[in-house]
């Protein structure tokens, strides 16, 4: 914890499950422009989250000596007040527990984040003290959006309004007001001033601005005894500070512990989770920055919710995304909050999510529940009606892709694709083949006999394409194929193929597009997007935007494909894999205490010593995981 070249590299991440968040390091120095002690949306101004609270700078005070436990990076590497050097212990294991000591003082701070409410709630317990003790606290304000910064000027409001225990005040026009209260009465003094120049290193890491000036209104101060604990509350409501030690011991019983790799991973896969009100439910791309997106909503549902026996949660969260898909099938504006449901991709990663959900609640109920939806996506599929998907008389779907990034493989480069995948695509192909032979199975259980035989007799046709088209002569798949244009890189999209439950591949073919992933692209964080042996390969995440769109899905790992590749080797070799398989597992939960603690990041370099990169905190990445340890667990038994 004093060491900052290592305290600095991790982060703790608080959500409401409602869109919110608190993140920072563990040592509470704030090193992104994303963090913040309240970070909210604001639907009024914008899109974006908006950091309302920065930080909290607690100081101890005895016998007129004040000894600050805040801690900020200013200019020419110089951090201030270092009150690193004061912290003795971390602990994480229900809600995330620091615990300082200045001379004969032990001072106790735990943080949670309200469940459904703006509000970050934090406890101070005086655990051992010699002397008369006093607190002080200095909110540092922000009000700005997580990609902007804030400067000194004199169009912040300074104004501020006395509450229970408390103030209330708001910067600037259309932000909600930030009321900032404790459960003990105290004595706020006025005092307000800028603190300049706190700079951001992970924003110069990546090639961004990273300087910005905090307003601090002033300071609140109080005397605490031995014993005796303080809740500090910050949200966009007056609460009663009556019942703010209530509230906490409460939110704080209902966390799950995190003592175990699997339990940091169902305590990960809930700060996905968004309930949006109005019984619209979503799930998260990963935190700081992603929204709602619909193909990685449909890809992590299942592990998010089925692997940890939360159908419920699946049913909910299906149900607003129904109504997306008929929305955009039908040509009607959206009214719900998922982007990208124009992909082409995204139907059929639909109806693999609803096939996940058969496997727990059998074919009458899914039937029951989703299977005009199927119906209605199959369909659409084959009349033509979904944008960029056109079904082909040899059974292939065919989407253009030189203009515009169509698949996962996302990233652009001077306003052109930098992985330009166009024609048929490998694993849109899986998917179709997959989402055909199910939808069969599931019909013909169900008394549509017709709709049945026409649904197998268009699998056989797209099985017997998928292999003409993408086997090639060197017993690995071509990741795309356009007329004549074969792309010949050893990709990863080939692993679907022979992982999904209904594959096109016989059984030579699975062992050998699995045996290639295991040679060039297995890491012990997942697949390689690129192989080394294959041209453009840049397994370093680092640099400038401009650089790591460039490496973005040229030879970085990511766990969720390592998820697919698992589930295609437990398909083909079954209980004979188990301890590999296990093995793979123990490089995540190396994770748990690296980057942002009890989750997964975004991906990782592709490369040893395979550090974590991009977004903090990854929902794919996080559900393919959970569903790898479901399916151990069913093989082993």
């Amino acid at each position: 914890m004093t060491n900052l070249e290592e305290s600095l590299t991790r982060e703790l991440l608080r959500t409401n499950r409602s869109g919110s968040y608190a993140c920072s390091t563990i040592v509470d120095c704030n090193t992104r422009k994303y963090h913040g002690l309240l970070v909210v949306p604001v639907p009024e101004l914008d899109d974006d989250n908006h950091v309302l609270l920065s930080s909290l700078d607690a100081t101890v005070i005895q016998h007129g000596a004040e000894f600050n436990l805040g801690l900020h990076k200013y200019g020419n590497n110089v951090y201030s007040p270092n009150g690193h050097k004061y912290i003795r212990e971390l602990d994480c294991g229900r809600v995330p527990t620091t615990f300082y000591r200045v001379g004969g003082v032990i001072l106790k701070k735990e943080v949670v984040f309200q469940h459904f409410e703006d509000r970050i709630l934090i406890s101070y317990t005086l655990e051992d003290a010699n002397s008369p003790t006093t607190l002080r606290f200095r909110p540092f304000l922000a009000f700005r959006s997580v990609r902007q910064f804030t400067h000194e000027n004199t169009v912040a409001s300074r104004d501020y309004t006395e509450v229970e225990n408390g103030i209330t005040t708001c910067m600037y026009p259309g932000y909600p007001n930030l009321y900032m209260q404790f459960s003990k009465r105290n004595k706020f003094v006025f005092s307000p001033s800028w603190y300049r120049g706190i700079e951001y290193p992970k924003e110069q890491e990546r090639g961004y601005g990273s300087n910005e000036d905090l307003y601090v209104p002033g300071y609140f101060e109080m005397e605490i005894k031995k014993g005796e604990s303080i809740v500090f509350a910050a949200s966009t409501s007056a609460c009663k500070t009556a019942s703010l030690k209530r509230l906490f011991e409460k939110e704080v019983e209902e966390r799950s512990p995190r003592d175990n790799f699997f339990h940091c991973l169902v305590n990960a896969a809930h700060q996905f989770h968004v309930n949006a009100g109005k019984d619209e439910f979503y799930i998260l791309a990963g935190y700081p920055w992603f929204k709602c997106r619909a193909r990685d909503m449909f890809i992590a549902l299942p592990g998010l919710t089925l692997s940890i026996d939360e159908i419920d949660c699946f049913e909910r969260i299906m149900k607003t995304a129904e109504k997306g898909l008929y929305e955009f099938m039908d040509g009607k504006p959206l009214t719900v909050k998922i982007k990208e449901m124009d992909q082409p991709d995204v139907p059929l990663w639909a109806v693999w999510a609803i096939q996940q959900y058969d496997k727990h609640v059998g074919h009458e109920l899914c039937f029951k529940k989703y299977g005009d939806l199927l119906r209605k996506i199959v369909l659409s599929i084959i009349d033509g009606k979904y944008p960029n998907l056109i079904l082909k008389e040899n059974g292939l779907l065919y989407t253009n892709g030189e203009k515009e990034p169509v698949t996962w493989m996302n990233s652009m480069s001077n306003g052109k694709p930098v992985v330009p995948r166009s024609g048929y695509i490998v694993e849109f192909n899986a998917l179709w083949y997959n989402a055909l032979k199910f939808c069969t199975l599931v019909t013909s259980e169900n008394g549509l006999e017709t709709d049945s035989i026409d649904l197998q007799k268009r699998s056989e046709l797209c099985m017997s394409s998928f292999v003409s088209t993408f086997v090639n002569n060197c017993g690995y798949l071509f990741d795309y194929v356009d007329g004549d244009k074969k792309d010949w890189s050893v990709r990863p999209n080939m692993i679907f193929a022979a992982a999904l439950e209904y594959s096109p591949l016989n059984q030579e073919q699975k062992k050998n597009v699995i045996d290639i992933c295991t040679r060039e692209l297995l890491t012990p964080k997942g697949l390689r997007s690129l192989s080394p042996k294959s041209s453009g390969y840049r397994p370093m995440y680092i640099g400038a935007q401009s650089e790591r769109d460039l490496a973005y899905h040229q030879g970085t790992a990511w766990p969720w494909l390592g998820g697919f590749y698992m589930e295609a080797c437990l398909r083909l070799y079954k209980r004979t894999r188990l301890s590999f398989i296990e093995r793979q597992m123990v490089g995540y939960e190396d994770e748990m205490t690296q980057h942002c603690l009890s989750t997964i990041p975004e991906l990782f370099d592709g490369n040893p010593p395979f550090n974590g990169r991009g977004a903090i905190s990854f929902a794919i990445n996080v559900a393919e995981i959970l569903r790898t340890l479901e399916m151990l667990e069913k093989y082993k038994y």
